[in-house]
């Protein structure tokens, strides 16, 4: 089932690039976050939307927003594309259980064992304020977070 604009956001715990564990509900009262799930590290559209988030998007250096991005990559993974990449937010490992959080945010393909384009908008409160949901091959538009993060103060 979808998680739906209004709804609680489904707490969960992932590892980073690093190994570390990351709690959603930590950064409940301190941090709007931004959760993107996405197909596969490496892959082009991928490639091309975790660099955006990276250059392009500016509010992941404030200090009340947390950018965290999840696919089922391992965090072995994870960690040679941040290093590659230099990307310096949170790569999260959805590996085990397979797909576990983005089957708990209704983005979970299990045809092709991966998750969709899913972004939700997460409130300091916990619940969810913005979502959108592309298909595989389309790449989200980080302009649509930035509206959405400012409309939330």
């Amino acid at each position: 089932m979808a998680v739906e604009v209004g709804q609680e956001a489904p707490d969960f715990e992932l590892k980073d690039q690093h190994g570390q564990p990351v709690k959603l509900s930590g950064f409940r009262g301190e941090k709007n976050v931004v959760l993107v799930f996405y197909p596969l590290a490496f892959s082009g559209v991928c490639s091309g939307e975790m660099c955006a988030m990276r250059d392009d998007f500016p509010e992941v250096g404030r200090d009340d927003v947390e950018l965290l991005t999840v696919s089922v990559d391992s965090t072995w993974v994870h960690r040679i594309w941040a290093e590659q990449e230099g990307f310096e937010f949170g790569l999260l490992s959805d590996f085990w259980p397979h797909g576990g959080v983005a089957q708990a945010y209704g983005v979970f393909d299990a045809d092709r064992g991966l998750s969709v384009r899913g972004t939700f908008i997460i409130g300091k409160d916990g619940v969810v304020r913005w979502k959108v949901v592309n298909p595989i091959p389309q790449a989200r538009v980080i302009a649509d977070y930035q509206k959405a993060l400012a409309a939330l103060g």
